[in-house]
C-alpha cells in the first residue's frame, strides 16, 4: 500500500512539474476567485445579525429572533413584488432568449459568404460589450416622449405620443427586447461553435437520403445542440434570482412609476441599503437568492439527467 501511495504521489508531482506553466498562469484567476467568491462567505452571518458599523461583522449582536431580517424581507410587499418580477422576467429572458439565439445561430450557419458571415456575427456580437449606461441612453433616445425616435414615428402616423416612462405595462416587453439585443449575439456564437463541431458526414448522408435543409436542421443540428442548450439553461437558471443591476437601473432610470413591473431584487436591495441603511436585511436578501439559485440548479440538473442521461452538469 505504501508503494502504491508513493508512486501515485510521485505521479501527481510529475504532472504538476510538467504542467507548471499552466498552473502558474491559473494562479491569478484562482486568487481572484478565492478573494471574491470564498472569502465573502464569512459575511453571511450578517443575515442573522443586527449589524452595527462599530461592531462589524463578528462584533454586531445577533438578531432576535434569528430570522428577524428575513421577516422584514418577506413582510414587505415591495420586496415580494421585486422577487416576483425577478423570477418572471428572468424566466422570460431564458425562454425567449434561448429560442432567439438558436434561430440566430442557425441563420449564421446557413450564410455561405465568409465575409458577410463575419460581418453579421460582429454586428450581433457588438452589443454584448456596450456599457449598460450607454444602453440606457440609447433606450432613452428611442422612447423619450418629446425627442424619442419611436414617438416621432407614432406622431407622424397621426397618433398621440406615448409616455413610456409612465406606463409600466410596456416595460417587460421593452426589457425583453433590450436583453435579447444585448445578449443574443453572444449566446448565438456559442451555439454556432457547437454547430461547427458537428461531423459533416451526418449532413452528407442526409443529402443522399433526400433530406432538405429544414429536415437536416431538425433531425441533425438541433439534436446535436441539445446538450449545449441544456448546459447553458442550467447556468442561466442558477442566476434566475439575480438580475442585471446595471441594465435594470440604467434602462429604467430607477423611475418609481415603473416599479410594479420591472423592479427586481438587485434594484430593491440597492434602494433599501441607500435609503434605510439596513445591511442585515440586504444580506438576508442575498442569502435567500443564493439558496434559491442553488436549489434550482440541483432541480434543473436532475431534470436534465432524467430526460437524457449525461446531459446535466453533474
Amino acid at each position: 500500500m505504501k508503494t502504491i501511495s508513493i508512486k501515485s504521489s510521485q505521479t501527481i508531482l510529475d504532472l504538476i512539474k510538467k504542467s507548471s506553466p499552466l498552473y502558474i498562469m491559473a494562479l491569478p484567476a484562482v486568487a481572484l476567485f478565492f478573494c471574491f467568491a470564498y472569502m465573502p462567505l464569512f459575511g453571511l452571518v450578517i443575515a442573522f445579525k443586527r449589524y452595527t458599523f462599530d461592531g462589524g461583522i463578528f462584533g454586531s449582536p445577533w438578531a432576535d429572533p434569528w430570522y428577524r431580517n428575513f421577516m422584514i424581507l418577506f413582510g414587505n410587499p415591495a420586496a415580494f413584488n421585486a422577487m416576483k418580477n425577478t423570477l418572471l422576467l428572468n424566466a422570460l429572458f431564458i425562454s425567449v432568449g434561448t429560442v432567439f439565439a438558436l434561430v440566430l445561430a442557425l441563420s449564421f450557419n446557413e450564410i455561405r459568404s465568409r465575409s458577410y458571415k463575419r460581418l453579421t456575427q460582429s454586428v450581433t456580437f457588438l452589443p454584448f460589450f456596450i456599457s449598460t449606461v450607454v444602453v440606457g441612453v440609447l433606450v432613452s433616445g428611442v422612447l423619450s416622449t418629446e425627442t424619442g425616435s419611436l414617438n416621432g414615428i407614432i406622431a407622424r402616423l397621426g397618433r398621440d405620443r406615448i409616455n413610456f416612462y409612465m406606463q409600466p405595462s410596456y416595460w417587460p416587453v421593452i426589457m425583453l427586447v433590450v436583453n435579447i439585443w444585448k445578449g443574443a449575439g453572444y449566446t448565438a456564437i456559442v451555439y454556432l461553435a457547437a454547430i461547427s463541431g458537428i461531423d459533416p458526414v451526418y449532413y452528407e448522408a442526409a443529402e443522399l437520403d433526400g433530406a432538405n435543409r429544414m429536415q437536416q436542421v431538425w433531425y441533425i443540428t438541433l439534436p446535436h445542440l441539445r446538450p449545449t442548450v441544456i448546459i447553458l439553461t442550467i447556468l442561466a437558471v442558477g442566476k434566475i434570482m439575480n438580475a442585471d443591476f446595471g441594465l435594470f437601473f440604467n434602462v429604467t432610470r430607477d423611475i418609481p412609476t415603473l416599479y410594479p413591473t420591472v423592479d427586481v431584487i438587485d434594484t430593491y436591495i440597492y434602494r433599501a441599503l441607500r435609503k434605510m441603511g439596513d445591511i442585515g436585511m440586504s444580506s438576508a436578501v442575498g442569502f435567500f437568492q443564493s439558496v434559491v439559485s442553488f436549489v434550482l440548479v440541483l432541480a434543473t440538473n436532475k431534470l436534465a439527467n432524467k430526460i437524457e442521461e449525461g446531459t446535466g452538469l453533474f
